[in-house]
């Protein structure tokens, strides 16, 4: 069980724009031109276990390297 928020910013993400985006829960939930996800941990936990069963698409968001 997760005890933190899930938010996600689709900005910092390497798959925006490529085809793993229409295929993630960011996209599912919020349509076709996302921009950012928050969900509470009950409802990131419900997710996730949607996702595990194959009954929605998963989180594909990975974070664009920060330059150092």
């Amino acid at each position: 069980m997760s005890a933190i928020e899930l938010s996600i910013s689709c900005t910092d993400c390497v798959r925006r724009f490529t085809p793993d985006c229409g295929d993630c829960l960011v996209t599912f939930v919020l349509g076709d031109e996302p921009e950012e996800l928050t969900l509470s941990p009950e409802l990131a936990d419900a997710a996730g276990l949607l996702s595990s069963h194959g009954m929605i698409p998963r989180l594909k968001f990975r974070r664009v390297a920060s330059e150092a």
